[in-house]
């Protein structure tokens, strides 16, 4: 998920047993909020109307149906006339805080912010589109108290040339949450998301933005701008490797960061033309070996991968060693998957040990099925050894 990881980072401690849902982001309190600020600014908003309608059957739906629901609450009590509601809705916001990070991003006694901002942007993009100048506006403020990502895209979809046009003016905004979101809001596959099919076919004209972005004084924008190009690189590898290629000689050591993170995917399946980009063309001179701590394991459980790399070479060697996980699936054969394992120095005829911990833990992007999987260990994209094991479901 896009802006989630950041905006629930205080929700991933511990062991993970006892995580709150992500849906519970949006509950009643939410909606009370929002309830309260609004009436605040507008006396004749129909707060228990409000309330009855984005309270019924909120606990019975995920995340993003909860946030449309409330949507759809909104959208029944606030002014029929656009720039009135989107006046209201502004006007309930709290203070600018571009300081804070996005997952400190709370409502407080002086006004909205946080989840509660979700739906509100999602009103925006549901009776703005015939009104863009004024509804990227209300967009404009809302990113700055959340996030407004999914919301511009259909604004770029049905009104390309003025969005890109002001997602060309935030560039240089002073607030951090806004210059992301022109990289973020842009992406072509942003996951939860709708698609941006043209931009699919076409990430050109995003280039602009992420050239204007990619020397972003902040760490966070420029993580943005990082997975946006990794996603192109997904349907483009060619487009990412020129990038990489034109913007990699004499970068600072926060753009080759970007650059690198850009690249994960293309390094991944060892794509020649980013392998060279980064010096790790060439194959391994020396031995590899991959045992695995268990040989049947049950799901839910945890391997540890141990390597050996043995250098055969008078000189250093750069290397990129990651893994492919051969998932069984439901018919019997097998998808792989590659995992980030290491990057490193391999010094002349020495030997390396490393280790990892790959979980098996059930995931919900993922359906796990009993069977021999193996897993590969690729190093600057060739497979260089293997090792199986017996998952029990």
């Amino acid at each position: 998920m896009p802006a989630f990881a950041a905006m629930t980072a205080d929700k991933a401690t511990g062991d993970g047993e006892n995580l709150e849902p992500f849906k519970n982001l949006i509950n009643a309190q939410t909606v009370r909020d929002a309830a309260h600020h609004l009436a605040r600014v507008w006396q004749a908003f129909p707060r228990r109307r409000f309330e009855s309608l984005a309270l019924a059957g909120l606990d019975d739906l995920e995340f993003k149906a909860r946030a449309l629901h409330v949507s759809a609450a909104l959208e029944a009590c606030l002014p029929n006339d656009f720039s009135r509601a989107a006046d209201i809705v502004e006007a309930s916001l709290a203070q600018v805080a571009d300081t804070q990070a996005l997952g400190e991003l709370r409502t407080s006694d002086a006004g909205l912010a946080g989840w509660v901002i979700w739906p509100m942007t999602e009103f925006i993009a549901r009776r703005g589109i015939a009104f863009p100048e004024r509804a990227l506006r209300a967009l404009h403020a809302l990113t700055q108290r959340s996030t407004a990502e999914f919301a511009v895209r259909p604004f770029i979809a049905q009104h390309p040339a003025l969005t890109f046009a002001t997602l060309q003016g935030w560039t240089t905004d002073p607030n951090a949450h806004v210059r992301r979101l022109v990289s973020e809001g842009s992406r072509p596959r942003l996951p939860w998301g709708m698609q941006l099919k043209s931009l699919i076919r076409d990430p050109t004209p995003t280039w602009p933005l992420l050239l204007a972005l990619q020397d972003d004084p902040s760490e966070y924008v420029r993580r943005s701008v990082a997975n946006h190009l990794n996603d192109i690189a997904k349907d483009h590898p060619a487009l990412v490797c020129a990038w990489v290629e034109q913007h990699l000689p004499g970068a600072t050591p926060q753009r080759e960061a970007l650059l690198k993170h850009a690249s994960r995917t293309l390094i991944k399946h060892g794509a020649a033309r980013i392998m060279k980009a980064w010096g790790l063309a060439q194959p391994l001179r020396g031995t590899a070996t991959l045992k695995l701590s268990k040989r049947k394991i049950a799901l839910g459980g945890a391997l540890e991968l141990r390597v050996t790399l043995q250098s055969a070479s008078a000189r250093n060697q750069r290397l990129a060693v990651d893994y492919t996980v051969h998932h069984v699936k439901a018919n019997g054969q097998t998808t792989p998957k590659v995992f980030k394992g290491w990057t490193l120095e391999l010094a002349p005829h020495a030997q390396r040990d490393l280790r990892q911990t790959h979980s098996l833990r059930p995931v919900t992007t993922r359906t796990y099925h009993a069977g021999r999987h193996t897993i590969e260990l690729r190093i600057n994209g060739r497979n260089a050894a293997a090792a199986t094991f017996d998952l029990k479901v």
